[in-house]
């Protein structure tokens, strides 16, 4: 069963391959739906069996550990990969319709399933080194989709994109070196084993907050976020869909990793700064998004403002409140990605993102209106859908802790989120059409109006049937995140599946 570990990186490759091989539009689809199922039932196979059979570790080319590369994945991990290959296949059977011939010509269909590579990657690696270097294919993948078309609005938001995240890059080619020059190993297992006997001091806490600052920038948390909606409303509405659903939580990811299993010697000091961090991430996101009048714009902040309430649970440390940042981060990939894909619906109809240009869909679509309502209210996190239990757990987390500012901060921003989702409402569904703002609707090729719709609408409606079935099976679903928590909390089991020894 080792080899569950391997597809999710070799499918990905391979699809890629093939679809720059044939180079032909139609069959780059095809292949591009097909690849991105075959991630999806791998990833699914992958978590069955971690859930079954425990931590489940491979050795690259059968070099031992901590000397070879290694691929790991816990409960955690395995949830993640599930969650991209979800959201890969949804934003791929999208784009079928959405996406014009032109990015398609400029190989559109290779470079996703090359970041998706990318971002399993950095879900399996078990070597902080190589986590580096996943992190650099997705970054390349990911700047390649942002300017793919080369429109000058595009350009801007790739040009603030590439060059804070290599700021990113090169802070955690930093720490990690700082971090090989303590303890002599970059596999995160061993890393884990050497640190606990190392006293804490201040080099400890420098290659900790080096870490914080690489990954918060590619997490965009405050005051490091503000490189995200000046680029993710600038390309096409699929790629920034995939994007709002998988990048930052890459590096929120990360953190989670590193601050669980490797920096837990100072969690007063580093989880605290954590916990500040969340709160004033949330604020600033959701102040913005409130301030907005281009729908996806808005959207673009409001990722910035969940990413708060992901590392929230982190920076409380204890098994409810990881738990309930893990429940936080699969709810917002689903909502946040379903809201992205019905703004591009908005602009198939409309031919305009901006809010005062829009109106009267509510009657006209009447069924995308109440897609949006779920998506809209899950974010806000309205009872019963999957984002009121996340924040649930998140807020009692924050109360068994004790920390009640950042459970007040987490209930006013959740109340300004509900203010900026009835923003939208009222604006794009709500209100009459003003004649005026209307545009003619962006055009795309080769399909017919009946399979054009059921590729935009199908993913949509998918997606908000596991909003609302989240919400509604909450109970086993938080026991699958409650079992990941305590891994996190108890790194023994990672370790001992990686190195074969307790620490």
């Amino acid at each position: 069963m080792k080899v569950l570990l391997l597809l999710p990186l070799l499918i990905p490759l391979l699809t890629a391959i093939i679809s720059l091989l044939v180079w032909d539009r139609r069959l780059q689809r095809i292949f591009g739906v097909i690849g991105m199922a075959g991630l999806l039932g791998s990833a699914v196979g992958l978590l069955r069996t971690v859930c079954k059979e425990g931590i489940q570790a491979v050795q690259v080319g059968g070099w031992p550990a901590p000397f070879g590369i290694t691929l790991v994945a816990d409960v955690f991990a395995a949830i993640m990969v599930v969650m991209a290959g979800l959201m890969g296949l949804a934003v791929m059977v999208y784009s079928l319709t959405s996406m014009d011939k032109r990015r398609e010509s400029f190989g559109y269909y290779p470079l996703t399933h090359i970041m998706l590579m990318g971002v399993c990657g950095s879900f399996l690696t078990g070597d902080i080194f190589n986590l580096y270097v996943w992190f650099e294919v997705m970054l390349i993948a990911s700047f390649v989709l942002t300017e793919l078309g080369s429109e000058k609005a595009q350009l801007e938001g790739a040009i603030k994109y590439v060059t804070l995240n290599l700021v990113s890059s090169a802070l955690f080619l930093t720490a990690v070196g700082v971090l090989y020059g303590m303890v002599g190993t970059l596999n995160m297992a061993d890393l884990a084993n050497q640190l606990a006997k190392v006293k804490p001091s201040g080099l400890v806490t420098t290659a900790s907050m080096l870490f914080f600052l690489a990954f918060g920038i590619k997490a965009a948390v405050f005051p490091l976020f503000f490189w995200l909606p000046a680029s993710y409303h600038t390309p096409p509405v699929s790629v920034s869909a995939i994007f709002a659903a998988l990048l930052t939580k890459v590096g929120v990811y990360a953190l989670i990793r590193v601050f669980s299993l490797l920096f837990t010697g100072q969690t007063a000091a580093t989880h605290g700064l954590i916990l500040a961090v969340a709160g004033l991430t949330m604020a600033t996101g959701v102040l913005g998004a409130v301030a907005q009048n281009d729908f996806r714009r808005l959207l673009s902040f409001h990722i910035v403002s969940q990413i708060g309430y992901m590392i929230m649970g982190l920076g409380l440390f204890t098994p409810l409140g990881l738990a309930g940042s893990i429940f936080h981060i699969v709810h917002n990939m689903l909502a946040k990605t379903n809201l992205f894909l019905i703004s591009g619906v908005v602009h198939r109809v409309k031919g305009t993102y901006q809010l005062s240009s829009l109106g009267g869909l509510s009657r006209s679509s009447p069924g995308l209106a109440i897609l949006f309502l779920v998506s809209a209210f899950s974010l806000a996190g309205m009872p019963p859908l999957s984002g009121f239990w996340s924040k649930l757990i998140l807020v009692q987390a924050g109360l068994q802790a004790r920390e009640y500012t950042i459970v007040a901060v987490a209930l006013v921003v959740s109340l300004l989120t509900l203010y900026s989702m009835t923003k939208i409402w009222n604006e794009v569904f709500w209100k009459t059409d003003p004649a005026e703002g209307e545009q003619e609707p962006a055009k795309t090729d080769s399909f017919g109006e009946a399979e054009s719709s059921l590729a935009l609408l199908a993913p949509i409606v998918v997606i908000g049937c596991l909003i609302v079935s989240i919400g509604l099976a909450a109970q086993p679903v938080f026991a699958l995140f409650e079992k990941a928590a305590h891994q996190l909390m108890n790194p023994a089991e990672y370790i001992r599946a990686v190195l074969g020894e307790l620490p």
